[in-house]
């Protein structure tokens, strides 16, 4: 049942949110692996489609989207060939350098994906109407520098290497 904007939360430790985000973390990577599958992907292909989706008409470099995905330029070559071959993606000119391409989704691609995940964003959409705006804000303050502080300790963690 939704609880009501402005219903009171309960209480919670720091230690119990932060196994309650490791149980949202490992679900979303067992979901990921599920959506990748149906869609004869691996995760990180599917990953850095996603970014490419979220970029919309402002078409990526590989560049771009090596620093999104926190890869090396290399390894985006070997994610872009797997997208292309599997009609996911095409690399096009950039106008303003020849030397650089710029990805663009496939609409055929994009329609595969985006039916697969409307209905879970459609549910997540709905849980967040019983938050507030100010719960909303809290939420994306949340999600942006937890994201944000990840990638950063993944980064430490690759240079430790």
């Amino acid at each position: 049942m939704p609880m009501q904007q402005g219903t009171p939360r309960p209480p919670a430790t720091p230690a119990q949110a932060l196994s309650a985000m490791d149980h949202l973390i490992a679900t979303g990577m067992i979901g990921q692996q599920e959506m990748a599958q149906r869609l004869n992907l691996n995760v990180t292909d599917l990953t850095c489609f996603g970014f490419v989706l979220e970029a919309g008409d402002t078409l990526l470099t590989a560049g771009d989207l090596a620093e999104r995905a926190h890869v090396t330029t290399g390894a985006v070559t070997g994610i872009l060939n797997r997208l292309e071959r599997a009609d996911y993606v095409t690399r096009r000119p950039d106008p303003d350098d020849r030397r650089r391409v710029r990805v663009a989704a496939n609409p055929d691609a994009v329609a595969r994906v985006r039916a697969l995940y409307e209905p879970h964003y459609a549910r997540v959409t709905e849980l967040f109407s019983d938050y507030s705006p100010a719960e909303i804000a809290v939420l994306y303050d949340l999600f942006t520098r937890t994201g944000r502080l990840m990638g950063e300790y993944l980064e430490e963690l690759r240079k430790g290497d």
